[in-house]
C-alpha cells in the first residue's frame, strides 16, 4: 500500500547539453576532530555541436559533487571550431605534466582516442579525430584540462 496523495513532481526539463562524470574521487581535509571526507566530481558537459565545458564539483556526496560540477562546467563552456565533422588541423597542448595531441583524421575513421580526450571530444561534436596522450600522466582531471587547452588553441583562417 503506498501513500495518497502527495505533492505530484513537475517534469524537470532537458538540458540542452549532455554530461558524462569523467572522475569521482573521495578527498580528505584534516581538522581539529580527525579528518572530513568529501567527493571531487570532475564533469564534462557538451552539446554535441561544438560547445564544451570541465568543471569541477566537491560535495558531501556524489550527488552534490556532480552538481557543482555540472555548474562550474557551464561557466567554463567554449566553441570549438570545426571542419567536416574533425579539427581544422594538428594541435598539442600541455597542462601541469599531462600533453595531448590531437589530429585531424578522414570521415569513417572516428574517434580514436583514450580517456578524458574521447569523453571530450564525442560531446564537443568531434566525429573524426585521432589523439594521444604523450605524458605518462594517468590524471584525468589534467588529462581533461590539456585537452581544453588543445582545442582552445585551434585557429581558422577567415
Amino acid at each position: 500500500m503506498g501513500r495518497q496523495g502527495g505533492r505530484s513532481r513537475a517534469p524537470r526539463e532537458k538540458s540542452e547539453y549532455d554530461q558524462k562524470v569523467l572522475d569521482v574521487a573521495r578527498v580528505t581535509r584534516v581538522v581539529a576532530g580527525g579528518r572530513r571526507f568529501s567527493f571531487r566530481a570532475t564533469v564534462v558537459i557538451g552539446n554535441r555541436k561544438g560547445k564544451i565545458g570541465v568543471g569541477i564539483g566537491k560535495g558531501i556526496d556524489v550527488m552534490k559533487a556532480v552538481e557543482k560540477g555540472v555548474a562550474d562546467a557551464k561557466k567554463s563552456l567554449m566553441v570549438v571550431p570545426l571542419k567536416n565533422d574533425t579539427i581544422p588541423h594538428e594541435v598539442m597542448a600541455k597542462y601541469a605534466a599531462a600533453r595531448v595531441l590531437l589530429k585531424p583524421a578522414p570521415k569513417g575513421r572516428g574517434i580514436v582516442a583514450g580517456g578524458a580526450v574521447r569523453v571530450i571530444c564525442d560531446l564537443a561534436g568531434i566525429v573524426n579525430i585521432s589523439a594521444k596522450i604523450l605524458s605518462k600522466s594517468t590524471n584525468k582531471l589534467n588529462n581533461a584540462r590539456a585537452t581544453m587547452a588543445a582545442l582552445q588553441s585551434i585557429r581558422v583562417r577567415n
